[in-house]
């Protein structure tokens, strides 16, 4: 088992940008929400949680700094989690709509996906027969014709406009030439190690939700990396989320749990919390006898900058809704 593994660390993505309101009831929208299961997965034991903002009248995806700045502020104070902004946003958002709030704010760790896709749940969209608003049916089928876009330009711009403030990346790859393209950077200098791999399976346009892919990407980051340079984690969608996050961890990794990735505690029932689904897979890893890393074990792990280096007060004031 890799050095450190022992201290699992269990990530938790609380919304996202690619679940609609109509798939779950469940699904934090509102600003409020957001915050509120934010921290009780964070108390739930989650030590990272991974942040999207959604519009509080239509649950939309958003890149509005005004509403990141009702949620992130909110949640630091009310927890010691680690905050975790995303720069994916939406696949529908420019690179400066997706990047706003973080590069107002440099947080301790913003997510980054490391190559363009095809990211799509367009089948969903054939499977649903009544929507809860307008814009849910085009916005889901018409995944099967956008790239979301990340090209080495975009992603260099990311690492060195948030890297020089400290910030520190969960670095989400959805194929093996994610890595590739990672070890690019790290080659460069870009990007210091440690690094953290967010390998994720399941995503329609990625690689498959396979056991044997999850040790392909784990033996494929030993060898461009080394093993002391980084720390993976494993990120399985939908019904595949738990037996991935499991092997993950027997493989010396971290997990991912939450809605954005996984809107089902099991067969045929939906996941009521965040929390219930942090608390599913802390329960299997103690079984396990793994221990879970604390938000600051979390942050030694990572070397992050720590919660006194981000100034949330730099992005703009608004209430919570």
């Amino acid at each position: 088992m890799a050095k450190n593994s022992r201290k699992v660390i269990v990530s938790c993505a609380i919304t996202g940008s690619a679940h609609t309101p109509t798939m779950s009831e469940y699904l934090p929208l509102f600003p409020s929400q957001i915050v509120d299961s934010a921290v009780e997965a964070a108390e739930a034991g989650a030590a990272i949680v991974h942040l999207h903002a959604r519009t509080p009248d239509e649950g939309r995806p958003s890149g509005d700094p005004a509403l990141f700045q009702q949620i992130c502020p909110a949640v630091a104070e009310r927890s010691n989690v680690v905050v975790n902004i995303t720069t994916g946003g939406s696949t529908r958002m420019t690179i400066q709509e997706r990047t706003g709030y973080p590069m107002r704010v440099k947080p301790e760790m913003c997510s980054l996906n490391m190559g363009s896709m095809n990211f799509s749940l367009h089948p969903l969209a054939e499977r649903i027969t009544e929507w809860r608003y307008e814009w849910e049916k085009p916005y889901v089928s018409g995944m099967k014709d956008v790239i979301f876009k990340n090209t080495f330009a975009d992603i260099e711009y990311i690492l060195r406009n948030l890297g020089e403030g400290g910030t520190r990346f969960e670095l989400e790859c959805y194929d093996v030439g994610h890595l590739y393209n990672l070890a690019y950077f790290l080659d460069r200098k870009i990007i210091q190690p440690p690094i953290f791999i967010q390998a994720i399976f399941g995503i329609l346009g990625g690689i498959g939700a396979d056991p044997e892919n999850v040790m392909l990407m784990r033996s494929i980051a030993d060898r461009l990396f080394g093993r002391d340079t980084y720390q993976f984690s494993v990120l399985g969608a939908g019904r595949h989320q738990m037996a991935l996050v499991t092997l993950g961890a027997i493989l010396g990794g971290n997990v991912r749990v939450g809605l954005e990735d996984n809107l089902y505690f099991g067969p045929g029932q939906k996941a009521r919390s965040n929390a219930e689904l942090v608390c599913k897979v802390r329960r299997i890893l103690e079984e396990l006898s793994f221990e879970i890393a604390t938000p600051d074990e979390a942050r030694q792990m990572l070397a992050l900058k720590g919660r006194e280096n981000v100034h949330f007060d730099a992005g703009v004031t608004a209430a919570i809704v």
